[in-house]
């Protein structure tokens, strides 16, 4: 295992985009104006792989969330953005995916600043999140609707119109790109957004407001609120003034969100995570199955709700394969972000690093064979950030916890199976059903087991590409609806039913006896 060390450069360059007040903490934005949290409260922000302070940032409070709410009411019912052509609505989100390209380079680093990740990752996931504006602006003018032959004198068709008012809660591990895959397609159907970043990775989300001011989006339209999910998220989803309800993260606090969206029957959207297969045949080529196996799980350090977290191998491979794969993960270089050496960083945050390592404790526990990894990394960055070792388990049982729960860290779990029947058993034996793969040269058998999968994102001989074109959900506890693509634009409509009359005369359904 190489160790990436502490680049020399100045990584907080990136904070000097972000509206401070003065005493220097990073402000809430509440409709186009920068504010303090209602009560002076603040969050510290630490660097995942220093342990070290970067910012405060303002914590938004009920009150806040009420404000927010009031603004986004008033600009959706009486201000100009529900009415803004289509094509203006286009030129706006075209002129903000500008913005993002010609703050990239800083926008990664303060991706990587925030959430730790590899400088690589960021930008790939920067570059994605300007082509999600893009891809929403070219939809924004397309046709949005049907007409219908009735048996009836009428011209009877369909238009598509904003929902509302929608609250979008997004997590900390694609900080940047989880809040442009619900703004993009909400703001080019005419909703107004009020968006809660995780608390733990806000700085994105913020400069973003920012840049939407700067490209001329009315006042109203966007709100920021930092803060935590229980505060500032619950107030979203409870509120009867918000019409659509948007969460991506755990299965438990989407439960809570579900209930508290009933209060008035609002839109939701759901994007719960998931314990996907990665399905490997002996078959498969091997080099490239390896090399799946090892970025379905590792990439952003397993903090991935599509990662391939259980990895099903033919027996007749397992020896071979897993022999691999484990000298493969051995030398992944974990580090800092920063250095371009590093292939995997820390995770988020310390919480976070504590509950994998309770997972890795309890995979033990339970029977299971610690291949590789399993322990911090060493040396005075491993002291400092969070940072787990690339981890294997393999002798595993259906029913641990560790094939069961989702873990989301760099943590494996490998299962041995037989025949086809007996992968697709284990593949749907989860209550989760987000993504799977399958990896084999066999055609036909490629696309007989993805078609029993359980599952709403598959790929054969490919694991993790994701495309803004394509739709992104899952079945089962893995959410509900889903986000990209023209579905993602449609979940954020509201179908309406037209019909003119042709034949203008009664109807004589009513005699008329006087």
């Amino acid at each position: 295992m190489l160790q990436a060390e502490r680049p020399a450069a100045d990584r907080a360059a990136s904070l000097r985009h972000l509206e401070c007040g003065a005493s220097g903490d990073v402000l809430l934005y509440l409709g186009g104006e920068w504010h303090a949290a209602s009560d002076g409260a603040t969050r510290e922000l630490v660097d995942p792989a220093t342990g070290e302070p970067i910012a405060r940032t303002a914590e938004a409070t009920v009150k806040d969330a009420e404000r927010a709410i009031a603004i986004a009411r008033r600009a959706f019912d009486d201000g100009p953005w529900p009415q803004t052509s289509a094509l203006e609505r286009a030129r706006l989100l075209n002129r903000l995916a500008d913005a993002i390209d010609r703050n990239a380079v800083d926008f990664a680093a303060m991706e990587t600043l925030n959430c730790g990740k590899p400088l690589r990752e960021a930008e790939y996931d920067v570059a994605d999140a300007a082509n999600c504006f893009r891809y929403y602006a070219g939809l924004a003018t397309k046709p949005h609707g049907q007409t219908f032959d009735v048996p009836a004198p009428s011209q009877s068709f369909t238009v598509r119109e904003p929902i509302g008012v929608c609250g979008q809660i997004v997590p900390w591990n694609y900080p940047l790109l989880m809040a442009v895959w619900k703004l993009a397609p909400a703001l080019a159907a005419g909703n107004v957004c009020i968006l809660k970043p995780s608390e733990y990775t806000p700085l994105s989300a913020l400069w973003l407001a920012k840049l939407t001011q700067d490209a001329g989006f009315p006042s109203g339209v966007l709100s920021v609120l930092p803060g935590a999910g229980p505060v500032a998220g619950a107030a979203l989803a409870e509120s009867l003034h918000v019409d659509k309800i948007a969460f991506t993260g755990s299965v438990r606090t989407g439960q809570s969100v579900m209930r508290a969206a009933a209060l008035n029957v609002k839109k939701i959207s759901l994007e719960l995570g998931g314990k996907s297969p990665n399905i490997v045949f002996d078959d498969a080529d091997f080099a490239t199955a390896v090399d799946y196996a090892l970025f379905g799980i590792y990439a952003n350090a397993g903090q991935v709700c599509s990662a391939g977290s259980r990895l099903l191998v033919q027996r007749t491979l397992a020896g071979r394969f897993v022999a691999e794969l484990v000298r493969r993960a051995k030398n992944i270089v974990v580090g800092d972000g920063f250095d371009p050496r590093t292939e995997m960083g820390p995770l988020v945050s310390r919480r976070q690093r504590d509950r994998v390592e309770e997972y890795i404790r309890i995979g033990s526990e339970e029977g299971a064979t610690l291949a590789c990894g399993g322990s911090r990394l060493g040396g005075e960055l491993g002291e400092r950030g969070n940072f787990i070792l690339p981890t294997i388990f393999t002798d595993t049982r259906p029913s641990m916890r560790i094939v069961q729960e989702e873990i989301f860290g760099p943590v494996l779990a490998v299962q041995v199976f037989d025949d086809e029947a007996a992968a697709i058993a284990l593949a749907n034996d989860s209550p989760y059903g987000l993504a799977g793969a399958v990896f084999t040269n066999d055609a036909a058998r490629a696309l007989r087991v993805i078609r029993k999968l359980r599952a709403g994102i598959t790929w054969i001989n490919a694991y993790h590409p994701t495309y803004n074109e394509a739709p992104w959900g899952g079945y089962k506890q893995s959410g509900i609806g889903r986000e990209l693509g023209t579905y993602g634009y449609d979940a954020y409509t509201e179908v309406k039913q037209i019909n003119i009359n042709l034949a203008v005369e009664p109807s004589g359904w009513f005699r008329d006896t006087e």
